[in-house]
């Protein structure tokens, strides 16, 4: 049964909540982005990201993770910080200064679900952010949101692309969805491909992310780094933000209004000494809520010592 008004309250809940913006898109199964899912695993370009290939089935079918969805919520929240770490210090991805972005919007989520209830009835479903087989960008797309681009990021016109994506699939049908966004204002622009270092960026909007330094820095679980990234890296020791950073359409961002996405402090002051003598202990300390926990100490101090080696082959 349609609901009259859902579309609207929906987007109400979600502005009350924090989130910056907010898209409905009918569940279906996604025939194209099945077919380029399936044409990435098979070129391997996820690496040692085994997960990536499981659960295929569930990735293009949100019936598969809701039985009966009707709809896909879509919700993006922004994380760019008002300022960015000093120069010369070891460089930390934007999304993780503040506090771990799973915890935080896990917590909305399960209460937009509750609010949902409360003020449209009885409705099940289930809140995804990055934790799940769920192709959050191609959702937002189709939700009308922004588009995908080259370097594989959602970019929003307005805002540019520094968002953390969250999605609910519901059972709930609406009374109107939002239309799918059908441009694509990359246009000529190669400045993501140009900057990428270790050229994960191909051709069609295709990401090698086996060749990707946030790949390297916090999925790859091996002792070392292949010898081949040397000169690559450009102090990266979790994440990497090049691609963004060099898309015109982030003169746009804002800093971004949420508490906990504030950077910890101690992410402006440590040096990369600093980080070697830090400790287990006051690691799990200081990130105990971060993302960068991730990684754990011990990869943080390999790719500490894969940078130093950068700095020593190539005084």
């Amino acid at each position: 049964m349609k609901i009259q008004n859902s579309w609207a309250k929906i987007r109400e809940i979600s502005t009350e909540l924090g989130f910056s913006y907010c898209g409905i898109s009918q569940a279906k199964f996604l025939n194209e982005d099945a077919r380029r899912l399936e044409n990435w695993l098979n070129k391997g370009y996820h690496g040692s990201m085994q997960y990536m290939a499981n659960h295929f089935d569930l990735r293009v079918d949100p019936s598969r993770l809701v039985p009966g969805a009707r709809s896909v919520i879509t919700l993006l929240m922004n994380y760019y910080p008002a300022a960015q770490q000093p120069e010369l210090l070891p460089k930390v991805s934007k999304y993780a200064y503040g506090q771990d972005y799973h915890e935080i919007i896990r917590a909305k989520l399960n209460l937009f679900m509750q609010r949902i209830r409360e003020e449209i009835g009885a409705v099940e479903g289930r809140g995804f952010v990055d934790s799940a087989p769920v192709l959050e960008r191609a959702w937002a797309r189709e939700s009308g949101i922004g588009w995908i681009g080259k370097n594989g990021n959602l970019i929003t016109r307005k805002a540019g692309s520094f968002f953390f994506i969250a999605t609910l699939i519901t059972d709930l049908e609406l009374d109107q969805y939002d239309d799918p966004y059908a441009k694509d204002y990359c246009g000529t622009c190669t400045k993501c491909i140009d900057a990428c270092p270790t050229d994960a960026i191909e051709p069609n909007k295709v990401i090698n992310g086996s060749k990707c330094i946030s790949y390297f820095t916090i999925e790859l679980k091996a002792e070392l780094i292949p010898e081949e990234q040397n000169g690559s890296y450009q102090d990266w020791i979790f994440g990497c933000d090049i691609c963004q950073d060099v898309c015109p359409w982030n003169r746009f961002s804002a800093p971004a209004a949420e508490p906990a996405f504030q950077p910890i402090h101690e992410l402006f002051e440590l040096t990369a000494k600093d980080w070697e003598q830090l400790g287990e202990e006051k690691f799990r300390t200081i990130f105990r809520h971060s993302p960068i926990k991730r990684a754990k100490y011990k990869g943080i101090l390999r790719n500490l010592r894969f940078i130093n080696n950068q700095e020593d082959q190539n005084p």
